[in-house]
């Protein structure tokens, strides 16, 4: 994996992106605002988030928030690094990280970061985000039901870039166990044209045309009907991951089945079947 460093987007406006992308290889970004940056998702482990802070505490001036698109470790796990920042983040992903930490799961799905979830010191959620808000006068957050019932984007209007954390996954396989694949895809409508240029939480930067892509990949799994082999063939055959296939095929259906469990093929990634 190479080393990632902030690449600016627009003036004042940074991405942290993880080449190769992958579950396990989120982005991240950094927005300067006169009382200081806000950072944008705090990454899987410590041993990520820490390069991370560095580099923002190499502009000159504190980070001030951390906003989390999501509760799920790869986009929170990092959080421990910004211990002095107000983290922002979902009724849902405030309950989330309330609650202690399944690091055997995040051993079993994550085998490659196994050491470093020893480490592993995910921050409360500080400031409860209910509703779209200003955060600064560069910064603006709205709630989206994505890979959660609720996610958060942070927009960056002036910049024309939407940091779309979670909700996204460019030229990745999405994973929608804790998601409603049908939901998500709707939400992608509003996301496609909010902002020129959008930072997805895992790949490289796009814009409508991965949107677009991302949504036919979650409506074929709705329509798949609960197989996985079902999908057709798309943009999505290039995509890294496709092992997720199965769950996000299996949660559809089952969600469509009035079923809203966790489903079987989630549990036995995390070693708990």
């Amino acid at each position: 994996m190479a080393n990632p460093e902030l690449q600016m987007l627009a003036t004042g406006v940074y991405g942290w992106l993880q080449t190769p992308p992958d579950l396990d290889a989120a982005n991240a970004g950094v927005v300067v605002d006169g009382d200081g940056l806000t950072v944008i998702d705090s990454l899987l482990v410590p041993a990520q988030a820490e390069p991370l802070a560095v580099a923002a505490e190499a502009l000159g001036l504190p980070v001030r928030r951390l906003v989390l698109t999501s509760s799920h470790i790869e986009f929170a796990g990092g959080s421990g690094a910004f211990a002095r920042s107000a983290v922002y983040g979902t009724p849902q992903a405030s309950a989330h990280l309330d609650q202690p930490p399944n690091l055997d799961g995040y051993r079993s799905l994550f085998p490659d970061h196994a050491e470093h979830f020893d480490d592993l010191d995910t921050r409360r959620v500080t400031h409860i985000v209910d509703r779209a808000a200003q955060l600064t006068p560069s910064v603006a957050v709205h709630l989206v039901v994505a890979e959660m019932a609720e996610n958060l984007v942070v927009h960056v209007p002036a910049a024309g870039v939407l940091f779309a954390g979670a909700v996204c996954s460019f030229g990745v396989t999405p994973l929608a166990f804790d998601g409603d694949p049908a939901a998500w895809a709707d939400s992608l409508d509003a996301v496609a044209t909010m902002a020129e240029t959008i930072v997805p939480g895992i790949g490289p930067v796009g814009g409508t045309d991965e949107v677009r892509a991302l949504q036919a990949y979650l409506r074929a799994c709705v329509d798949a009907d609960g197989d996985p082999g079902a999908i057709p063939a798309g943009p999505w055959d290039a995509w890294a991951g496709r092992e997720l296939d199965a769950v996000n095929v299996e949660r559809a259906s089952m969600l469509a089945a009035g079923d809203p469990s966790p489903p079987p093929s989630m549990l036995r990634l995390l070693g708990m079947d």
